[in-house]
């Protein structure tokens, strides 16, 4: 499990108004969540692209060094909000933990491993349906991805959550039965051809039903 350590400072003001001006200085808006209680802070936005950046991302363990304080926060990155225009850090929450406590996370999948089998002999499509899963485990327990190696599927192959095997101390909490990737069989180019090709058979038009004339 990958750590990053980095710095920040309590603040008392709160408001659009600090906020823009904490911006204007070149730092961000934080708060920091622990058991019930929310702290706010202030820090700098370089340090949450560095976490964003590491290879464990949202799950790296944050040591928080708050300035004048002695002691350390361990913390991970819970949420943060970014400018949809320039990609730019606007705020940050940090969630504090227990190295001796449990928490839930969702872990990158990542698959592994040469073309499958399915694909480069049998013409199937690669298709990866889970792109994270749900685990719970002590936070040095934490992988940085979960690696599947899906090299020897053949088509209508796939491998569900529940084949996973993360070791001692990692409980899944997404349901097993959930395909995580899969070798389809594709449809071929002459197939195609012909179901753009074919029409509707006629169908014979339906006379609208009247009510028969009365004589009087």
């Amino acid at each position: 499990m990958q750590k990053i350590e980095i710095e920040g400072e309590y603040r008392e003001k709160a408001g659009k108004g600090m906020a823009r001006q904490l911006r204007r200085e070149g730092r961000i808006p934080a708060v920091l969540y622990s058991k019930g209680t929310s702290t706010p802070v202030v820090l700098y936005p370089k340090q949450i692209q560095k976490v964003l950046h590491s290879e464990a991302g949202e799950n790296t363990l944050i040591t928080l060094k708050i300035v004048g304080e002695k002691g350390q926060h361990i913390a991970i990155l819970r949420d943060y909000q970014k400018d949809p225009m320039t990609g730019a850090i606007l705020h940050a929450d940090l969630f504090e933990i227990s190295m001796n406590e449990s928490i839930d996370v969702k872990v990158l999948v990542e698959i592994t491993g040469d073309t499958p089998i399915g694909v480069k002999a049998e013409g199937g499509v690669l298709r990866h349906h889970v792109r994270e899963v749900e685990i719970r485990c002590l936070p040095t327990k934490i992988p940085d991805h979960i690696q599947v190696d899906a090299s020897g599927l053949n088509v209508g192959d796939m491998i569900h959550i529940e084949d996973l095997s993360l070791g001692e101390g990692i409980e899944i909490l997404d349901q097993g039965s959930q395909a995580i990737v899969s070798v389809a069989s594709s449809i071929s180019e002459e197939k195609l051809e012909e179901l753009l090709s074919s029409t509707p058979g006629e169908v014979e038009p339906v006379e609208p039903e009247t009510e028969p004339k009365v004589e009087e």
